[in-house]
């Protein structure tokens, strides 16, 4: 794999020229035409996609508005609870509302379903889209009912990838869905866009999650795709299958990119024709001359199948070298984990080595990256005639959806699987984000499926409990399983790939799904049960401001999953105060009651009290403020915590890792970088102050006071930098805090206090 950061020329799809000159002179002696850079730009797919989505008239700042949207169980209620809390009336566009994530409806409680019933009455009232639980994964439904070659689609889901269909589809917080239910639009500059081009032929038993974990291996520590398009090109895509090329695509989220696109050929075409859409397919190629602002070249014959170790999936390795190195490999995961869980709880991997192989716990095959027909048709074929063995090891399977789940039990595979002992379920999403089939105690878990960051699959560490996952490919999971467990490459195994071809039954769909059909049916109520909670109210940004630091990390990188746990807490995403309860528990337990402390203060200037008496550590603070800033009182100060992390927000689009701050009094977010464009959306949204620091010694440190004083008249301004002050000691020590920039909106949003308060006006 060879990485060009200086960008490249692409002519005719297939030939490569780095050289600049060189390139606009071979398009010359080709064409007859001169043409500049600027020019080329916008010979790629995605920039014709974006220009005809955009409603600015400016192709360097977007305004996008999109074809469609779609959202699960975890977050579509507090999206319609938003929209409604600013004026939505109907959908304007269609909105599929999935139940993916909170399937597991548990004895003792109505929660779960409470949430459904919101969503189905939803669907009637303001004229969605509604899939019942276990039907599907949000985004297989989406490609197999939703996906347009030349469509945009947007999702509340970080996963949102139907690039290979010709669709560019972005995953952002809930509060970008809003703003399109409220006929608004996605705000950003144009992004760069990265050319992908393959070639070759993978090896056999290599599937699509091998070659997605060698391009997230080789882009994700160095940023070199964050926030920019993926666009797959080169002959070796016309190698590919279709759901080769989704199970590629889906993991690009993982590489911190924004979007993803493929050009599309007849195999895409089929896809679009199985399943009755033949007239949603479009050829999508780049122009005869395309520039790309960076370049990836990939031969696909050369990747080995792989293994993304814990606790990241840039944690790469190919198996073959896992298992020659693996003492050394799994005493660096343990090293790694020592640091991840501040030593709070031992993960010991190298107790899995038995007589000089790895021995695994379990595998799971799932979800919108593992539960495609290919993969389980291969993983079939590989088990067939095989047993899982009667140890500890475990093997579920789970379709990506009900048709995909049918065409499985009439081809036979189902039965293939269950007869080694395999337990095939319904469509669900919990094993990616730590829902279902969760480990014993220090189980080591290979899946294929998106995630495998730390505590995603039941651990709490402050409870001594962990367990870890290892992403792979189902080729090599069913390998591993008909080794009873010991981890084997599926280039290892001696398989006939039967390859059955896929036949798209329509009928559950239409007998289960209920479909509007665009039409809002106001006198619908809407079904609420008493887990399902208004936003608090938010105040508007004061002129000045006192935050304190009620959380200090310092890990390369913070995942939305540190931020607000996944797995038993998503039964909590419609209840605004009672999920935040849960905020930073894994990663620091004492965030909370710290963050409320500080909340009492501005909870008591909002009723006219003093801020002192609520909160009496702050009287020498604002002592020494005041001791400068004579004129600041209780009518122009507000009072709210802040965290510093290094690289927050990488992974989920979840919203609630920034909005379980605010309902606690968050006013802010101060950061070496942001992991993604969407969790640093999710802040503004939320009416919480984005901040930048440069890297290298912090000024303050956890539980500091930190003063910005004319904070307000400085968003007003559109200042990029603002000076603050730590307050200690009597004194104020100052440094400097920047911002990137702020679009003329999230400056009124942050304004105002949130997204909410910004549509109320």
């Amino acid at each position: 794999m060879k990485l060009y950061e200086n960008g490249a020329y692409l002519v005719s799809g297939r030939e490569v020229i780095l050289d600049e000159k060189e390139a606009l002179e071979a398009v010359k002696s080709k064409t007859g035409k001169s043409m500049t850079k600027e020019e080329a730009k916008q010979g790629t797919i995605a920039y014709g996609i974006l220009r005809d989505h955009n409603t600015s008239g400016n192709m360097d700042k977007l305004q996008i508005k999109f074809d469609k949207l779609t959202s699960h169980d975890i977050t579509f209620v507090g999206i319609i609870q938003t929209a409604r809390a600013s004026g939505l009336e109907k959908f304007p566009i269609p909105y599929v509302l999935t139940n993916c994530h909170n399937s597991l409806c548990a004895v003792g409680g109505t929660i779960n379903e409470d949430d459904h019933m919101f969503g189905l009455t939803c669907a009637k009232k303001y004229g969605g889209v509604y899939v019942p639980p276990h039907q599907a994964v949000i985004h297989q439904f989406a490609r197999e009912v939703l996906a347009g070659g030349g469509k945009m689609i947007l999702g509340s889901d970080s996963h949102t990838r139907y690039g290979a269909l010709g669709t560019m589809a972005v995953g952002e917080g809930g509060p970008e869905l809003v703003k399109q239910l409220l006929n608004k639009t996605y705000d950003i500059d144009m992004p760069g866009v990265v050319g992908i081009y393959m070639t070759g032929t993978p090896m056999k038993g290599v599937g699509p999650q091998d070659v997605a974990l060698a391009i997230i291996g080789e882009v994700f520590g160095n940023g070199f795709v964050k926030n920019k398009v993926m666009e797959f090109v080169g002959p070796g895509v016309e190698n590919l299958s279709a759901d080769f090329r989704i199970g590629v695509d889906v993991m690009t989220t993982e590489t911190t990119c924004l979007s993803s696109i493929w050009k599309t050929d007849d195999k895409i075409k089929e896809f679009y024709e199985i399943h009755g859409r033949s007239e949603d397919y479009k050829e999508l190629n780049p122009a005869e001359v395309a520039y790309y602002d960076s370049f990836i070249e990939i031969d696909l014959s050369t990747i080995k199948p792989m293994i993304a170790m814990p606790f990241h999936p840039s944690n790469v390795y190919t198996i073959d070298e896992l298992n020659a190195n693996l003492m050394d490999i799994l005493d660096d995961c343990e090293k790694r984990a020592e640091v991840s869980f501040d030593g709070k709880v031992k993960l010991d991997l190298k107790s899995k080595v038995r007589n000089g192989k790895l021995y695994v716990d379990q595998g799971i095959i799932a979800g919108c990256a593992g539960g495609g027909f290919e993969n389980i048709c291969d993983a079939a074929d590989i088990l067939k005639g095989h047993s899982i063995g009667a140890d500890e090891f475990t093997l579920s399977v789970y379709p990506a959806s009900t048709p995909i789940y049918m065409e499985l039990v009439k081809n036979g595979a189902v039965a293939n699987l269950m007869a080694t002992g395999a337990i095939v379920k319904t469509a669900f999403c919990g094993p990616c984000f730590g829902a279902g089939d969760t480990p014993a105690n220090n189980a080591f878990s290979i899946r294929h499926s998106t995630r495998n960051f730390p505590k995603r699959v039941g651990s709490k560490v402050q409870n001594g409990q962990i367990s870890s996952v290892a992403l792979m490919d189902a080729r090599s999971i069913a390998a591993t399983a008909a080794n009873k467990g010991y981890l084997t490459s599926a280039a290892d195994v001696d398989v006939n790939f039967t390859k059955p071809k896929y036949f798209f039954d329509k009928t559950i769909y239409e007998n289960r799904v209920f479909d509007s059909k665009g039409v809002a049916d106001p006198s619908v109520e809407i079904q609420f049960g008493p887990n399902i909670k208004d936003w608090p109210a938010m105040s508007a940004l004061p002129e000045n401001m006192v935050l304190k630091v009620v959380s200090e990390i310092h890990d390369p990188v913070t995942t939305t999953d540190e931020l607000i746990p996944s797995g038993e807490t998503s039964s909590f995403r419609s209840n605004p105060l009672g999920l935040a309860e849960f905020a930073l528990s894994r990663k620091d337990p004492d965030y909370v009651p710290r963050a409320k402390e500080i909340q009492k203060a501005q909870k008591a200037i909002e009723n006219g009290e003093c801020a002192g008496e609520a909160c009496p550590e702050l009287k020498p603070i604002m002592q020494a403020i005041k001791a400068q800033y004579p004129q600041v009182n209780h009518d122009n100060i507000g009072f709210g915590s802040t965290i510093f992390a290094v690289k927050p927000g990488d992974g989920s689009a979840r919203e609630q890792a920034a909005s379980c701050q605010k309902v606690l009094g968050g006013w802010a977010n101060i950061a070496n970088e942001y992991a993604t464009k969407r969790y640093r959306s999710n802040l503004i949204n939320w009416g919480m102050l984005p901040f930048i620091i440069d890297e290298g010694e912090l000024p303050f440190k956890n539980l500091d006071y930190i003063f910005l004083p004319g904070i307000r008249s400085s968003i007003e301004e559109g200042k990029l930098e603002y000076t603050a002050y730590l307050v200690k000691d009597d004194e104020l020590v100052p440094f400097t805090l920047k911002m990137s920039e702020l679009t003329e909106d999230e400056k009124e949003i942050i304004l105002k206090g949130c997204l909410i308060n910004y549509y109320r006006g």
